[in-house]
């Protein structure tokens, strides 16, 4: 292995790097799925004393057409839709989404993927994975 890597990972930092990768991996999914892949939905990712958190907006989307996988790490989250019928109609303007998309999330160690949750309210999807009882901040009391 070559010096050059460590030292860039070292230079940009670990999470710059998974940032990196991620986006890496988006960009090779939309190559390879250009015709049917048209957005992505907005995203936000968190975390707190308790959890880490993804928020998706998915407007006008039903639960039934959204599956969440967790594997290795990584959260996916795909979607599918039947576009409607175009029948007689004329678009003048078409920006509400349709079709399908796909985007991946990879996950702290420290999260505990196996009580992962989720919530499809006013078009956001927000799921929730509890971090493990031992990456929680305690605090310790000093005898005295």
């Amino acid at each position: 292995m070559s010096t050059y890597l460590p030292a860039v990972i070292s230079t940009i930092g670990s999470e710059a790097f998974n940032r990196q990768i991620d986006r890496m991996f988006e960009d090779a999914w939309r190559a390879i799925d250009t015709a049917d892949r048209s957005w992505m939905p907005a995203c936000n990712a968190w975390e707190d004393d308790n959890g880490f958190y993804v928020q998706m907006a998915v407007p006008g989307w039903e639960p039934k057409d959204i599956t969440l996988e967790v594997d290795n790490q990584v959260l996916t989250v795909r979607g599918q839709r039947e576009q409607e019928a175009a029948s007689q109609r004329t678009f003048h303007m078409q920006e509400i989404p349709e079709g399908r998309f796909i985007r991946t999330f990879r996950l702290p160690t420290y999260v505990d993927q196996h009580r992962a949750s989720a919530v499809h309210k006013n078009g956001l999807l927000t799921v929730t994975l509890p971090k493990r009882e031992e990456a929680k901040l305690r605090r310790i009391t000093i005898e005295g």
